[in-house]
């Protein structure tokens, strides 16, 4: 994988390969820039994710399920927008064994104020 600020685009296909990681990793970083983090997600079985400390944004590659808040429970599929704002609770469930996300994590630690 080149280096962050050379990436100008990234394939799926070269995100998720190889997954997992050394030490059963199922998501990799593949871009940085400024507060922009992206990586790739791919959970297998169980979605045992914590609450993250910045504003989330999951796009999906590949798959389908649920994803699960305090809020109740959406269902997915490819193409889908899915927001989890800073400290919220929330995990993926019932998914399919081909789930791919694309993740992006951005702004403060803390997220991002509401202008709603």
């Amino acid at each position: 994988m080149p280096r962050f600020d050379d990436v100008r685009r990234v394939s799926l296909a070269d995100a998720l390969s190889p997954l997992p990681g050394a030490r059963g990793e199922r998501f990799r970083e593949v871009f940085r820039h400024g507060s922009l983090h992206v990586e790739v997600y791919a959970p297998r079985d169980v979605d045992a994710q914590t609450p993250h400390t910045r504003d989330e944004v999951y796009v999906v590659a590949a798959g389908r399920g649920s994803f699960v808040t305090d809020e109740g429970a959406l269902a997915f599929a490819v193409g889908d927008f899915l927001f989890a704002p800073a400290g919220m609770r929330h995990h993926f469930a019932d998914f399919s064994h081909d789930l791919a996300l694309w993740v992006f994590f951005y702004g403060p630690e803390g997220g991002e104020r509401s202008s709603f």
